[in-house]
């Protein structure tokens, strides 16, 4: 690419870091200038280049103006007595606009999503909330949010509801830490597949099926592939941003892995092993995922199936309080060698069979503590549990046994460590925290709801054995309660539908897990509607991307504080993270709150906190300002007319007969009301 091209427009500022490094960076038109051999091919040259130029013209009149701004705001700053009033004033007006174009350096437009013939969608990520509520400094973003919600209290035979609004100051560190993951189960389907997600996505690979070729990319995932509503535009049209770009959060790419697992095979062949990966994708992946290793994990025979122990080669020895020295060691190492801020440990090996709380054995921290020095029933998991709430790590527990047993949340909230939980929801009981809701609050009563599924790895093999599928089986069953409890008008005191869930091993089918669903329902005046599902679950590759978001977003707490204005000293979340409900099926919530499984209520509840980070309102789904007959002032952009429906009515409106009556829906004629 020559200089000269660009002088005109530019005035000369072209330098050899303009140069594209890569036919990939090349404008189109450069592409096809020397295929050029036609007038007709001359002419969409010429259009090309001139949409290019255009668009970096614009970018260098932006630039120059940004750069005389600061260049005046500098010569300013010079002529003042560094430490005075004056100059603190001028430094932090230089900090303001500086963050203010940092956040705008694309401009917001109605027009998000752009599509060309040859790109996927583009979508906008960076926005400024312009309030006076909303404050962007160099290292918080501070929002004033009002909180508003009700108390109900009831006086004799009538309830009476009193509305009630806290004033709430959130503030949320910008800086994003280097973060580290250290997964339990680490060789296994789970471990191996998310691994390779983040390898895959990282090096940008692409590979042959035979359905096509296929990308990289993190489609499960709730931050990286769901959108939020910002609001409306000059047009009355939604305008979606992606989950992560409320807040600063951490790239998946970025994430650095580490763990256990008590199969010593390196990474690569735990990919090879799990079958859950194409071919020509594994290929391209080998030589970066067998340069990792598991740690050597815990093992203890009775806490998971029989039929694991010929997997255990690769095991940490001695007592557990030995065993709880060596993993806060591993957290240590991996922390010091790696050069993360922050490290995350989650466990997404074996489901364990429950534990027993046992009042002087687990039942407080200082009884835990001491039953792991005196080497008493402790679980693998809770062990985990403790090292890692010690060495100062939120724990996420993926399976569905009791792992925070009261003593382990008491540790929690003493260190004031997060914990989260329990067990990944991923395919059929998303689903069915989908659906009962739907049914139920459709005013449908759900009286029976039958789940059976079967899968063929290493998950099924071990829930083949009946205590670990008990605690898979208690985790499926209490999805719905919340729902059944909502709706005193079909469901008495202690009443609820019978629920039976089934789990077979099946060997042949491997990760891809099937999943059958009965849900029936009495409907008005003694009729039933049954609706029957099946899913086929590719089971890994639903899980890796809730992994992702589990970790994101928990890391994302850690750097949220906020107070109100009756006690005005920040905090932080409650050490029991139940923001994370949505990703898990048996939501793990401080004692004495209430358990929500609604799935949207789930959602919604992660969105609305992100949104109040940054002075956002709660998403209501009113939309009021499109349900008026005459549309407020204050909804209208100025210089723009009211929003109307974009979709044309499918029939007109018929003209009414002369003889007084009008048409029915069915084409009956009716006498007119007169």
């Amino acid at each position: 690419m020559k200089c000269s091209l660009f002088s005109v427009g530019l005035n000369g500022t072209c330098n050899n870091s303009s140069v594209p490094t890569s036919t990939s960076e090349m404008p189109d038109y450069l592409l096809k200038y020397a295929a050029i051999s036609s007038s007709e091919q001359r002419q969409s040259y010429k259009n090309d280049f001139n949409a290019e130029y255009n668009e970096y013209r614009d970018l260098h009149a932006r630039i120059e103006r940004i750069t005389r701004r600061f260049t005046q705001l500098d010569a300013e700053l010079k002529q003042l007595s560094q430490g005075s009033e004056e100059y603190e004033t001028t430094r932090g007006q230089i900090l303001q606009e500086y963050w203010k174009i940092k956040k705008t350096a694309v401009p917001l437009t109605s027009q998000v999503a752009r599509r060309t013939p040859e790109t996927k969608v583009e979508m906008e990520e960076t926005f400024v909330v312009e309030s006076p509520d909303v404050t962007y400094g160099p290292d918080v973003i501070q929002a004033h949010y009002t909180y508003q919600t009700t108390r109900v209290s009831q006086d004799g035979g009538s309830l009476k509801v009193h509305p009630i609004s806290t004033r709430f100051t959130f503030r949320t560190e910008r800086k994003v830490p280097r973060l580290g993951v250290m997964l339990v189960g680490w060789g296994g389907n789970n471990g191996s597949t998310v691994t390779a997600a983040v390898l895959a996505n990282k090096l940008k690979l692409s590979w042959m099926t035979k359905t096509g070729r296929k990308e990289a990319n993190y489609y499960g995932s709730l931050m990286q592939a769901a959108t939020v509503s910002l609001g409306s535009d000059d047009h009355g049209q939604n305008v979606h941003v992606p989950f992560r770009a409320l807040l600063p959060m951490v790239s998946p790419d970025d994430i650095v892995f580490d763990g256990w697992d008590i199969s010593s095979l390196n990474l690569a062949e735990a990919m090879k092993r799990a079958q859950v990966l194409d071919w020509a994708l594994q290929e391209q992946l080998w030589p970066h995922m067998e340069q990792l290793r598991p740690r050597p994990s815990v093992y203890i025979p009775k806490f998971i199936a029989a039929n694991q122990e010929s997997r255990a080669d690769n095991l940490i020895s001695g007592s557990r309080a030995q065993q709880l020295e060596q993993i806060r060691k591993d957290i240590r190492e991996f922390r010091t060698k790696s050069g993360v801020d922050k490290v995350i440990v989650l466990w997404t090996a074996n489901t364990e069979c429950f534990c027993d709380v046992v009042p002087g054995l687990n039942d407080t921290a200082e009884n835990l503590l001491q039953a792991i020095e005196r080497d008493l029933e402790v679980s693998p998991s809770t062990l985990f549990a403790v090292a890692s709430i010690l060495e100062g790590c939120a724990y996420l527990n993926g399976a569905p046994q009791n792992t925070f047993v009261p003593g382990a949340i008491e540790l929690a909230m003493q260190r004031r460590v997060y914990i989260g939980g329990d067990d990944f929801k991923s395919g059929q009981t998303k689903i069915k925290s989908v659906l009962v809701d739907f049914l139920i609050g459709a005013g449908l009563k759900t009286v029976s709801i039958v789940s059976y599924n079967h899968l063929g790895n290493n998950d099924g093999r071990n829930l083949s054995a009946p205590k670990q599928f008990h605690s898979k089986e208690v985790s499926k069953s209490n999805v719905v309660d919340d729902m059944v409890q909502s709706n005193p008008l079909l469901y008495g005191p202690g009443e609820e539908p019978d629920h039976c869930v089934v789990i077979k091993y099946v060997p042949y089918v491997g990760d891809s897990k099937r999943a059958l669903d009965e849900y029936t329902s009495e409907i008005m005046l003694g009729g039933t509607n049954t609706i029957v599902l099946h899913n086929t679950c590719e089971d890994s590759l639903l899980a890796s991307p809730i992994i992702l978001d589990l970790v994101i977003l928990t890391e994302l707490c850690q750097r949220i504080t906020f107070c109100t204005d009756s006690d005005p000293h920040f905090q932080n979340f409650h050490s029991v993270l139940s923001i994370l409900s949505f990703l898990c099926k048996a939501p793990l919530v401080p004692p004495g709150t209430p358990v929500v499984n609604a799935l949207f209520r789930q959602r919604s509840c992660i969105e609305n906190i992100l949104r109040a980070c940054v002075g956002l309102a709660p998403q209501n789904h009113m939309l009021l300002e499109h349900k008026m007959e005459r549309v407020s002032s204050e909804f209208r952009r100025e210089g723009t007319e009211a929003p109307t429906c974009p979709v044309p009515m499918k029939k007109g409106v018929a003209a009414s007969p002369p003889n007084g009556y009008v048409e029915g829906t069915n084409g009956h004629q009716h006498a007119s009301a007169s």
